[in-house]
């Protein structure tokens, strides 16, 4: 079976599936890159030679074998680029694409008023219901916000990232995991959509309690500054550090040593693969709901703590109630990492990928029952909150 995967270019979060997916191919599967690596993710440390990758091929060096890999192949899955070009004649023709999507409205709901953005999702997603035409959705919102253009009904399946997996044993947490202070970790671009800033206020409470830590902040970005004055002007020197961007797999290590891992972002997050990454390295990690990834990979209480985006006085309390309960913060690094070792890793998702592309070309829609490939629920997401946590 050949599998073609259109996107706008590879990464170091897309090889570990796409490695599963050329082996299950026999050698049958092409990731079709259509544009260069964004300027501002090479600056993260992102940028990899692929170019001996035996799967790559790069739209612009070769549209021609692209195209013909497009058209021929038994399945397409495609994402990541605005320009449905791509795909338009394969749609027309009635073959099989699986879309992969993050969230249609990250900026809010309310664009779906617009008449031109309401033609654009018709042609390019509701006018294909009757069509072999079915969607990944990367983000627990993704089926609410096509729910609202009335696309893919049926045909919508649980979706997301799959970070390099791991192998941990239980030594391997104990050594990781030493240490009398707990150490918190927050990894990503300051951007104002990310609430780097909701974290230091959260952390004041707690020194002012008397809770000791020790927070670092891998990256920079445009809110550094405010970050750095507000350490300074509060006393949190010696209890905050922020190195800077590391390598991906300086983050890994990082994360291994950490007790706990903040991801704080808003609605604007489609997924947020770092929280796959913290959670395979044991972390207990502590999670916005208004992340892509919290609605597949959290659950309150289990895996992992979910607090209401925006409110740091409960980010605060989830922080502290890890840092003062050691018992709690191993119970939940450990079924953090049984989460992605038993389901949400690259080898179990391409073993279910494979499986349903097969089932497609028979002309059957199945769901898996957990985990990836299980049917998208839609859930509001003016009540998304209360769903994972039971809370209002």
């Amino acid at each position: 079976m050949r599998i073609t995967f259109v996107s706008n270019y590879i990464n170091h979060h897309q090889i570990p599936i796409a490695e599963e997916l050329y082996r299950l191919t026999q050698g049958e599967y092409r990731f079709i890159q259509t544009s260069p690596m964004e300027e501002d993710r090479i600056k993260q440390g992102w940028a990899e030679d692929f170019s001996q990758l035996p799967y790559l091929l790069l739209y612009e060096e070769n549209p021609q074998e692209c195209k013909r890999r497009i058209s021929e192949s038994e399945i397409v899955i495609f994402g990541g680029v605005e320009d449905e070009s791509y795909i338009a004649d394969r749609i027309d023709a009635g073959k099989i694409v699986i879309r992969y999507s993050e969230r249609l409205y990250r900026e809010g709901q309310w664009k779906a008023v617009s008449p031109r953005g309401l033609i654009k999702k018709y042609h390019d997603h509701t006018r294909h219901h009757k069509r072999p035409v079915y969607l990944l959705c990367s983000g627990g919102y993704v089926a609410d916000d096509f729910e609202i253009v009335k696309a893919y009904r049926g045909k919508r399946f649980r979706w997301g990232y799959f970070t390099q997996f791991e192998k941990l044993n239980d030594e391997d947490f104990l050594e990781y995991k030493q240490g009398n202070t707990v150490r918190i970790l927050w990894a990503g671009r300051f951007l104002a959509l990310k609430h780097s800033m909701d974290v230091l206020e959260a952390l004041l409470r707690l020194k002012r309690k008397g809770i000791r830590f020790e927070m670092q902040f891998v990256g920079g970005g445009e809110c550094e500054n405010q970050m750095r004055d507000f350490i300074s002007s509060h006393g949190l020197e010696n209890d905050v550090k922020i190195t800077g961007f590391l390598k991906p797999a300086q983050v890994r290590e990082e994360m291994k040593k950490a007790h706990i891992y903040l991801f704080t972002s808003d609605y604007r997050e489609g997924w947020g693969a770092v929280v796959n990454e913290a959670m395979n390295s044991g972390c207990a990690v502590v999670v916005s709901h208004a992340v892509g990834a919290a609605p597949f990979l959290i659950k309150h209480g289990e895996n992992g703590l979910i607090y209401k985006s925006g409110n740091v006085e409960a980010l605060a309390e989830c922080i502290e109630r890890l840092c003062e309960d050691a018992g709690l913060r191993q119970l939940l690094g450990k079924n953090a990492y049984k989460t992605i070792e038993q389901e949400w890793n690259p080898k179990e998702a391409a073993v279910r990928l494979f499986r349903l592309c097969e089932n497609l070309m028979q002309g059957e829609v199945s769901f898996e029952k957990s985990g990836p490939l299980s049917e998208a629920e839609v859930i509001r997401q003016s009540k998304m909150y209360e769903y994972l946590t039971g809370k209002k």
